[in-house]
């Protein structure tokens, strides 16, 4: 006998903030659908049951900025296994493609990943197909050659790519653009597009020669500011009086989204710590997750939405940054970060374990956390994945290399990190 529901995640705290909810719940799941969102199911009903009494029962998470390019860019990973095994269902990746190298990042990555991967499209026609880590100077930045910054071509290949294309991107660092001679002028051309194309620019930002008066200045609502709580030049909050700056605060009244973008850099303990006193907290939260990332400092989205309920961010609200905010920001909403009845069934699980752990920043800083979020279980359209895990955390040989860059940053702990 057929019976009505696929499977039925049963007894879990599900929280959903697209639709308000934040109680004991089960949820069916029926042809690759959310069938019913209810208080007590019989789970005679379904073909399999999960019990998720003690866990938390989200939408499956969305993580707006990662770079899943694998194999091809440097910066490239394995989406399914970084992102769907740790709960992200739709994955953003920022930038790794521009218009010339788009065709084959749709064709080998966007088409074959099971994760669902939509993109921000890079200025720079080449994307991140030669972009490197750690700055090194001598491999060239994707807008070394201000030519690179092809609006016309931008244009042209997000309105053939409107499905799975959803803004526009760029970095601004001066190591990338010709020691910064290319940074104004191809961040011009960067608003140029977006506002052709009425989608949302998304900015790197950091050690860059475009001062925050211009960026985030100039962003306009809906754009997005990406890695906000670094502590390098550029950084949001004031290095003399430690308050998030004007113009920062201009910005967001004016509508432009602050996103973590977590990355090898980007996020930094005590620029959390500061921004955390002012309640000056993220519109989304990501990971920025990349081949020098994954296995540390920021492993994945659980583990940066850790980082954000240490800082003393509302469950409920790091819950929101992650799922219908993320959405909501690449005008997805009526289709992912939610657990609405008749929506495609992308859902995941959680524990939120109690630990006594020391979690690092991207320079090696560390504090001592007492709650973590781990995943336990994830459905993409209906269908179980499994679930996968870092090799370590906090990871030793990651320790080591971030804690080189602490002597860099402008806002940073009194005591540089021992390590070893």
């Amino acid at each position: 006998m057929t019976k009505p529901y696929d499977w039925i995640i049963r007894g879990g705290r599900v929280i959903d903030p697209s639709n308000g909810i934040d109680a004991s719940r089960d949820v069916a799941i029926s042809a690759g659908r959310i069938a019913e969102v209810k208080e007590a199911l019989d789970p005679l009903l379904a073909g399999a049951v999960f019990d998720a009494r003690g866990l938390l029962v989200t939408p499956g998470l969305v993580d707006l900025h990662i770079h899943g390019y694998n194999r091809v860019t440097p910066l490239g990973i394995d989406v399914d296994h970084y992102c769907l095994g740790r709960g992200v269902t739709t994955a953003v990746d920022a930038g790794s493609a521009g218009c010339c190298t788009w065709p084959g990042f749709r064709a080998f990555a966007v088409d074959t990943s099971k994760t669902r991967l939509v993109a921000f499209l890079h200025i720079s026609s080449a994307g991140l197909a030669f972009a490197g880590l750690g700055g090194d100077r001598s491999v060239p930045g994707e807008l070394d050659l201000l030519k690179l910054a092809d609006v016309e071509g931008c244009i042209e290949c997000v309105e053939a790519n409107r499905d799975r294309i959803v803004g526009v991107k760029i970095r601004l660092s001066d190591s990338i653009a010709d020691d910064g001679r290319h940074e104004a002028e191809a961040y011009r051309r960067s608003l140029e597009a977006a506002r052709a194309l009425n989608l949302p620019l998304m900015v790197h930002h950091a050690f860059s020669t475009v001062p925050l008066g211009d960026c985030p200045g100039k962003m306009a609502s809906g754009d997005i500011y990406t890695h906000c709580y670094h502590g390098f030049p550029s950084t949001i909050v004031d290095p003399e009086s430690r308050k998030v700056g004007a113009t920062v605060r201009l910005a967001r009244e004016r509508g432009v989204l602050f996103d973590v973008g977590h990355g090898q850099g980007s996020f930094n303990w005590t620029v959390g710590e500061l921004c955390a006193q002012e309640a000056f907290w993220p519109d989304t939260i990501s990971t920025d997750l990349h081949s020098g990332t994954c296995e540390g400092p920021a492993y994945d989205l659980p583990t940066v939405m850790t980082r954000l309920l240490h800082l003393g961010m509302p469950l409920n609200d790091v819950v929101r940054c992650t799922t219908v905010a993320p959405a909501k920001a690449i005008g997805w909403e009526e289709r992912i970060g939610t657990l609405g009845v008749g929506r495609e069934a992308d859902v995941a699980v959680f524990a939120l374990e109690d630990v006594d752990l020391e979690l690092e920043d991207c320079q090696s800083q560390m504090r001592r956390i007492r709650r973590l979020l781990t995943p336990q279980a994830v459905w993409r359209a209906g269908t179980p994945y499994p679930i996968t895990h870092p090799i370590a955390r906090p990871n030793p040989k990651t320790l080591a290399a971030q804690s080189k860059a602490w002597i860099r940053l402008e806002i940073r702990d009194a005591v540089a990190p021992m390590i070893g």
